[in-house]
């Protein structure tokens, strides 16, 4: 009889959660899973017991003999995983809200993976990914890396560098929800839909789109940039429409976080009339998880409550059992995550993470070579990656200047002056998760 597979998620108390379960639930012939351990922290503790208990009523209701430990000890929970994924949030929501209202203060975007947001998620994330990397290379020495704690691009840079942990992949949502959205406005099924993703984690652009293996790229973009068709995005991007003329010129599709480079004033504009009438991002999603963990309470509830799509994360946890389906049974199909680049985009340094397709096998993802990035795109990406590496070296050495070196070198900050301002103001605000900056 085949041994079943111990899946580990860190940050089991996520609401996210009952769609990984969902996902496994589905997959079950093909992904036999045994034991999945939802691990979180002590201020995690009662969250984590609502959605396991939630998850345990969605195992029953499906008749299957999938066990689920729920634990606040991590290492008890890594003995001999066979594949570990991460979705924390170093800080809470608490810390995502001061990361989108600080910035504002300096006439700067506040977002959570851009900018100084994303610099301070990083700032309070590699350091623990790491400690957790340690972990599994004593406990687990043979796990996959499931990585779709944000800023996943940079926290996925950082083990790369840092470690020598090369079972990693970062995981997003955003190519998947683009693949959707593409296959809603064509009002064909996902699967008919082919798109050649490059680029880096919320940076990533669809370079060409296939109907039916067809080349369909320029229709594409004659639709959207018609007058009364949305342009796409997610929930927690505003819905901006692009300048068509823009987005012919560009001859690619761009990613909903885009939209903070190329519209950046405007975006800041709807940042400061949410924060100032609903609330930022973080203070909506507060009030959403609240209603969240309600309905995960309710005894009678035995599936993944349809409310869980506004949380903006639709589709990840799907990715994430695809991915771990395609890695178990070598499937050899394509999907974009976040792996070395290893020659795949010319311009990236080849140890570097990049965002692209790849063929999913048993010993990982193999990235599909694309040669180079349009040269309209190449710089903003280029720059961006340069961001990453040396925000990645700030969380590891927790040096001052090096973490505003990449502070100024982001493009949504307008100056060094500026830069170390918010830098100061931030790193006061979150010292209590920045222990290698005291």
């Amino acid at each position: 009889m085949t041994k079943g597979i111990k899946i580990v998620t860190i940050g089991g108390g996520s609401s996210y959660t009952p769609e990984l379960v969902e996902g496994f639930i589905k997959r079950y012939e093909s992904l036999p899973v045994s034991e999945l351990w939802l691990v979180d922290i002590p201020e995690g503790e009662e969250k984590l017991n609502i959605v396991g208990g939630l998850a345990k009523r969605m195992i029953k209701e499906a008749g299957l003999p999938i066990k689920v430990h729920l634990t606040l000890n991590r290492r008890e929970a890594l003995k001999d995983a066979d594949f570990v994924t991460t979705q924390f949030r170093v800080g809470l929501l608490e810390a995502r809200a001061k990361d989108e209202r600080i910035p504002l203060k300096y006439g700067v975007i506040g977002q959570e993976t851009n900018g100084p947001g994303g610099l301070f998620k990083g700032l309070r994330t590699i350091p623990v990914i790491l400690d957790i990397i340690r972990d599994m290379e004593e406990l687990c020495p043979n796990a996959w890396l499931i990585n779709f704690t944000n800023p996943a691009g940079m926290v996925t840079e950082a083990v790369l560098r840092y470690s020598n942990w090369r079972k990693v992949i970062g995981l997003c949502n955003v190519p998947v929800g683009m693949k959707m959205g593409i296959a809603a406005q064509l009002g064909v099924e996902p699967e008919r839909v082919h798109i050649d993703f490059a680029g880096l984690n919320h940076m990533i652009y669809g370079l060409d789109i296939y109907l039916d293996g067809e080349l369909y790229t320029d229709k594409y973009i004659n639709l959207i940039t018609s007058e009364d068709e949305s342009s796409g995005t997610m929930q927690n991007i505003v819905d901006l429409k692009w300048e068509p003329e823009f987005i012919k010129a560009l001859k690619a599709i761009p990613c909903p976080y885009h939209r903070y480079y190329y519209k950046t004033d405007e975006m800041f504009d709807e940042e400061m009339k949410a924060a100032e009438t609903v609330g930022t991002r973080a203070e909506v999603v507060q009030k959403l998880e609240k209603e969240l963990f309600e309905l995960y309470q309710d005894e009678s509830l035995t599936i993944k409550p349809p409310q869980l799509e506004k949380r903006g994360g639709a589709y990840y946890s799907d990715a994430a059992c695809n991915l771990i389906d395609s890695i178990y049974n070598d499937r050899k199909d394509i999907q974009p995550v976040n792996t070395m680049n290893n020659g795949a985009i010319a311009s990236i340094p080849n140890d570097s993470a990049v965002e692209i397709n790849c063929v999913i096998t048993k010993d990982g993802p193999k990235p599909i070579a694309i040669g180079d990035l349009p040269v309209a795109t190449r710089g903003l990406v280029q720059q961006i990656k340069s961001f990453e590496r040396v925000a990645a070296e700030a969380a590891v050495t927790g040096d001052y200047q090096t973490a505003l070196l990449a502070m100024t070198i982001n493009p949504l900050v307008p100056s060094d002056t500026i830069a170390k301002e918010i830098l100061d103001e931030m790193l006061e605000a979150h010292k209590e998760h920045l222990p290698q900056f005291n």
